[in-house]
């Protein structure tokens, strides 16, 4: 019997899938910000393909998060942007911002408005591990902070005043 652990990355951490499905969201909202694409579209051509490509030789992407996410955020985009502006530093405008970061934003945000049901430390974190993946570390302490201040404002009732710890996450 062979009790030696199996390689590093070859198994699945819980909620890859997932994970995977939040990625390919900010690659769909960046696509069709920047072709103004059709959200429909895009989502029917990410499932059809995007997908699958993501899942091959493991488990795909949460195909119903994907489109969930995507269509919450450009749906609701103005909305949310109203969110995001007064958490900015004072005469920032969104549009400053790298469009892949307003594209991860906007998903975050959407998922803390809209998906009660998933807590608020799974949604920061999981767009920490996006932006991570995207950016160097001075970036993605600017989503953590930005994403830290509209969790106190958004869900102040599961979060609390002073926010999630960094020690927590």
């Amino acid at each position: 019997m062979n009790n030696a652990a199996p390689p590093l990355g070859s198994v699945p951490r819980k909620g890859a899938r997932r994970t995977a499905a939040r990625t390919l969201a900010i690659q769909a909202l960046y696509q069709i910000e920047m072709r103004g694409a059709d959200t429909a579209e895009v989502i029917r051509e990410f499932r059809e393909h995007r997908l699958r490509e993501a899942g091959s030789g493991k488990e795909a992407p949460d195909a119903k998060l994907f489109a969930a996410v995507v269509a919450a955020a450009w749906t609701r985009r103005e909305a949310i942007d109203a969110l995001i502006v007064p958490v900015l530093a004072a005469h920032w405008k969104l549009e400053r911002l790298d469009p892949v970061i307003r594209a991860l934003l906007r998903a975050a945000v959407a998922e803390l408005v809209d998906f009660a049901d998933t807590h608020t430390r799974v949604i920061i974190d999981e767009y920490l591990r996006v932006a991570h993946s995207f950016f160097p570390e001075r970036e993605t302490r600017f989503v953590n902070g930005v994403l830290d201040r509209l969790a106190r404002q958004l869900r102040s009732t599961e979060v609390g005043a002073d926010g999630p710890r960094q020690e927590e996450r």
